[in-house]
């Protein structure tokens, strides 16, 4: 089974918090995922998101998972609400607005990947005979988000998120 969470910058005032609208645009975006991807709007993790965002949670200087800056690039945003007339099949989706997509961008320049590294790699698959491995699949999913939210941010774009199983 293929799982990933999709990450689409778009433009504020261009779309509806409607989860039905959004769904369909997503849908519309996945499948023009590589061409996105290529042109810097897109991004996406496949099965490890929550492994990345345990990553960055290395951040809270206080250890204790709080609300910060740390939380953005993931999980940050506000759910999109499904309905009352929606069923199991409608994806969960978040949407971000330009103020926490230049939040989140500031985070991820600012923050160093080999010190979160340091502080959760062996936690997260590193430490073992596949640790550079692992390592390099880490730094390229935040290597990715680094310029994808940079890209958002320096357009003023808002994030939608979704996750497809």
């Amino acid at each position: 089974m293929s799982i990933h969470v999709h990450f689409r910058a778009v433009v504020e005032s261009e779309i509806r918090e409607d989860h039905t609208w959004l769904a369909a645009y997503m849908a519309k975006a996945w499948d023009d995922h590589a061409v996105e991807y290529a042109a810097g709007v897109a991004d996406s993790i496949s099965k490890v998101w929550d492994s990345v965002n345990d990553l960055y949670t290395a951040a809270d200087p206080a250890g204790t998972r709080a609300e910060g800056p740390w939380t953005l690039p993931i999980y940050g945003g506000r759910p999109v609400a499904a309905g009352p007339d929606a069923d199991l099949h409608n994806p969960p989706m978040i949407f971000m607005d330009p103020p926490e997509v230049s939040q989140a961008a500031d985070f991820l320049a600012a923050v160093s990947f080999d010190e979160l590294w340091n502080a959760v790699g062996s936690r997260l698959g590193g430490g073992g005979p596949n640790e550079a491995l692992f390592r390099q699949e880490y730094l390229e999913h935040h290597e990715s988000l680094r310029g994808f939210y940079a890209r958002a941010a320096s357009s003023g774009h808002a994030v939608v998120k979704v996750v497809w199983a």
